[in-house]
């Protein structure tokens, strides 16, 4: 079986278009929500979608506390369902499309992760501002010279993972937060030997509800890589 991991804050307008895209390209697909007690009421809206969509888990939490710590609970609960052979790991706000899951998850047949890239060729960011594409392939390459890793799509989102490579890590000792979290976790990955495979994907900006994208969250994906390269000389010496 397989698992789809989705971090919830205020996404309340996006919910119901989400799961109905979701089960339509993956009927069998179970939903792991973790909700950080939304203002806007997505956690009430995902409780009243069980009664038309079956296989949906609400993990509730009393107050905004993070991306990254939002993966951290939730990818711990679904490596506790022995059931759940693959996990994906997606946003909520429709910005990775429900219907790029059967390729990615056709491809983890030959890998251990399957990242949704948006730099590879044939991958593609659709309604976004000059500056926001400049940015986000300035934070990616920024960070791959420092690391030295040849991902093309470090803060990518977009994930498909065999329940083995999940294991292999610790989840725990991923610390960060924001899209940080998310070089964090891939380095994680790399540190293992594992297979890991980009495959192309269109990725669109929302059209419902706010971004996330904050200053210290902007802060923290340029201090982390300096911090990890520091770690892996380290782990060298």
């Amino acid at each position: 079986m397989i698992v789809a991991v989705i971090p919830t804050y205020n996404e309340r307008s996006n919910i119901a278009r989400l799961l109905g895209r979701r089960f339509r390209a993956l009927p069998d697909i179970h939903v792991l929500f973790v909700d950080d007690n939304s203002p806007d009421g997505t956690g009430e809206e995902i409780l009243n979608l069980r009664h038309t969509y079956p296989g949906i888990t609400l993990l509730s939490r009393p107050k905004k506390q993070g991306l990254g710590s939002a993966y951290r609970e939730g990818l711990t609960l679904a490596l506790e369902n022995v059931s759940w052979r693959a996990i994906v790991m997606m946003d909520a706000d429709l910005s990775h499309e429900p219907e790029a899951l059967p390729a990615m998850l056709r491809e983890l047949a030959r890998a251990d992760v399957v990242i949704g890239s948006r730099y590879v060729r044939g991958g593609n960011v659709k309604n976004w501002s000059w500056l926001r594409q400049a940015l986000s392939r300035f934070g990616n390459w920024y960070a791959r010279m420092i690391l030295r890793e040849s991902i093309r799509d470090l803060t990518a989102g977009f994930y498909a993972i065999r329940r083995e490579a999940l294991d292999a890590i610790t989840i725990p000792g991923i610390r960060s937060e924001g899209y940080a979290f998310q070089i964090e976790l891939k380095l994680a990955f790399f540190r293992k030997n594992l297979n890991i495979k980009e495959v192309p994907i269109t990725f669109f900006e929302r059209t419902a509800g706010a971004s996330k994208l904050g200053f210290s969250t902007i802060w923290e994906a340029l201090v982390l890589p300096w911090k990890l390269r520091l770690a892996k000389s380290l782990l060298r010496s």
